[in-house]
């Protein structure tokens, strides 16, 4: 799964790297640096997300999970877009989805950003004060958020069938 994302996201990016803290052999072997989370415990995805910025030596970082392998190809252009327009500090996926009763709603796509490295203090001080909601890091920085039409593209992907029966719609 991993693979197939860094190949949509390569193209995009000038360096990769992959963030995990399990199996660090087996994502080795797809020729990026892995960083495993410099917070212990399983801190969840902001762990991760702090790491990169901690580590990436561009003013920008950009995330995505390695469990949607059909993210847009024009993710990094657009959010690196918004992100200068606006002149933010952080830029965010999100799509337009139907709920239950078929009314249409906004849905963030919140690892699926692009961040100014220098927004570093922010989150490692809401981490440091036990914040762990994806969302919650970012009230004090300049977001913008960018819409994406096809919100297939940031299909979470579980299992190889799940590859398998959605690739087609690429």
């Amino acid at each position: 799964m991993a693979a197939h994302v860094l190949a949509r996201l390569a193209p995009q990016v000038a360096g990769i790297a992959i963030n995990a803290n399990q199996n660090l052999d087996t994502y080795a072997t797809l020729g990026a640096p892995v960083w495993p989370d410099d917070l212990t415990g399983f801190e969840g995805p902001l762990a991760g997300l702090e790491t990169g910025m901690r580590r990436c030596t561009t003013p920008l970082l950009v995330t995505a999970p390695c469990d949607s392998p059909f993210l847009p190809t024009d993710l990094v252009a657009r959010l690196a877009s918004a992100l200068v327009a606006q002149d933010a500090d952080l830029a965010l996926a999100e799509t337009e989805e139907a709920d239950d009763s078929g009314a249409l709603r906004i849905q963030p796509q919140p690892v699926f950003a692009l961040v100014k490295t220098a927004a570093l203090p922010h989150l490692s001080a809401y981490l440091a004060g036990g914040g762990r909601r994806m969302d919650g890091w970012y009230d004090r920085i300049k977001v913008v958020r960018v819409r994406f039409d096809d919100a297939s593209a940031f299909r979470n992907i579980n299992t190889l069938r799940e590859l398998q029966q959605y690739e087609p719609e690429q």
